[in-house]
């Protein structure tokens, strides 16, 4: 009876180690790996500005969708990724200027052409509220120097002109968001 007890034993620990590894949380995306991001936009001091954009890598580009309230009501707001992921000043100044790693001049959303972060202007209706949607490409979520994931996503309060320099005449920010790692099909 002795020597079944030690036959037993090692019996339960190896269903113990099993069951234990089936409890274990599957791997975060990481690198490659991350195929969506997500920046939940708040407004700055003073502003109404609020709403979730959603970022997917879809190839060689990334794909930009999400619902923004509290904009002037019809009329286009500068949106723009900026170069650090920051939003705690009162009026977002803490996200610093566009991201522009190739130092190209701001401009619409083309990649030879234009800061990295520079995604145009979204259009509020008639009570302040704007759908995203908008595809670019040369960006990244993560690794490379077009990286966004950690970027902050910048609501301006005025129109983005797409040509003056540095920042398009946009006005002032009026929604901030740091962009971070999504659920992936979120």
């Amino acid at each position: 009876m002795r020597a079944d007890r030690w036959m037993i034993l090692p019996l339960v620990l190896a269903t113990f180690g099993i069951a234990s590894a089936a409890d274990a949380p599957a791997p975060s995306p990481s690198g490659a790996a991350v195929t969506d991001a997500i920046a939940v936009v708040a407004p700055t001091q003073g502003q109404q500005t609020a709403g979730t954009v959603r970022f997917h890598l879809a190839g060689d580009a990334v794909h930009v969708t999400g619902q923004l309230t509290g904009l002037a009501p019809n009329a286009k707001h500068g949106f723009h990724l900026h170069e650090f992921g920051d939003c705690s000043a009162p009026d977002g100044a803490s996200a610093g200027g566009h991201f522009a790693p190739e130092a190209h001049p701001h401009g619409p959303p083309d990649p030879a052409t234009h800061h990295a972060g520079d995604l145009g202007n979204v259009e509020a209706d008639a009570s302040g509220a704007a759908k995203v949607d908008v595809t670019v490409k040369g960006l990244t979520l993560v690794g490379g120097d077009r990286a966004i994931v950690g970027r902050a996503l910048i609501v301006h309060g005025q129109p983005d002109d797409l040509t003056s320099q540095p920042a398009g005449n946009a006005g002032p920010r009026v929604g901030c968001g740091v962009v971070g790692v999504a659920k992936p099909g979120s």
